[in-house]
């Protein structure tokens, strides 16, 4: 009996390996949702727009693992922009939340680019502003105000690398009319959906 139970323990050990790697490969290639972005610069945003120069926008969460290879992703462009890119990381903070959640090593991270100015998004105001929901969503616009590019700079959740939007950002910084993508999906947590609601996994 016992040599009948070994191998079948052993076939249910590999199928529960094969299920888990996909149900893990499908949640790493899943996008976030992306909400109604302006063509241009919100008006009603508190932020200033770079003068002369286009300007950047990640709004991020900072309790998400993902975004962390985001921000990563930002430093690259940051340094191949060579000054000429002002960026602003916006750091999502629910409702009713202590004044220090937001404080967490991806806050660190960014505060470390060059170039990159970090603030808290107190009740996620900017985040609707910009038709963000998902945690690393990140427009770009020109000199001039209009938006060049929105979505993602990771090739999945929590992925480093090459990438399109990265990559697009970067053809786009050189030559605004170049044939690059405008537009990506976004790996990453979603920000919470309703008022007074936390929600910190929520996908």
């Amino acid at each position: 009996m016992n040599a009948v139970k070994t191998p079948l323990f052993g076939l249910a050990w590999l199928v529960a390996i094969v299920l888990g790697a996909r149900v893990l490969l499908s949640y790493e290639s899943s996008p976030g949702c992306i909400g109604t972005i302006p063509k241009s610069w919100p008006s009603e945003s508190k932020l200033e727009p770079a003068i002369g120069r286009p300007t950047l926008v990640m709004l991020v969460h900072p309790q998400c693992p993902c975004t962390r290879a985001s921000i990563n992703e930002l430093a690259k462009i940051m340094a191949r922009a060579k000054g000429g890119l002002q960026a602003y990381v916006l750091i999502w903070q629910p409702p009713g939340s202590p004044a220090d959640w937001a404080n967490t090593n991806v806050k660190t991270i960014a505060q470390s680019i060059p170039g990159v100015r970090v603030l808290n998004d107190v009740n996620g105001e900017e985040s609707r502003r910009f038709g963000a929901e998902t945690s690393g969503h990140t427009v770009l616009f020109t000199a001039t105000g209009h938006l060049l590019f929105s979505g993602g700079i990771t090739q999945s959740r929590g992925h480093e690398g090459d990438n399109v939007g990265e990559s697009a950002i970067i053809s786009l910084l050189d030559d605004e009319k170049m044939a690059a993508p405008r537009s990506t999906s976004v790996f990453g947590c979603r920000f919470a959906t309703r008022p007074g609601k936390t929600d910190l996994w929520s996908k």
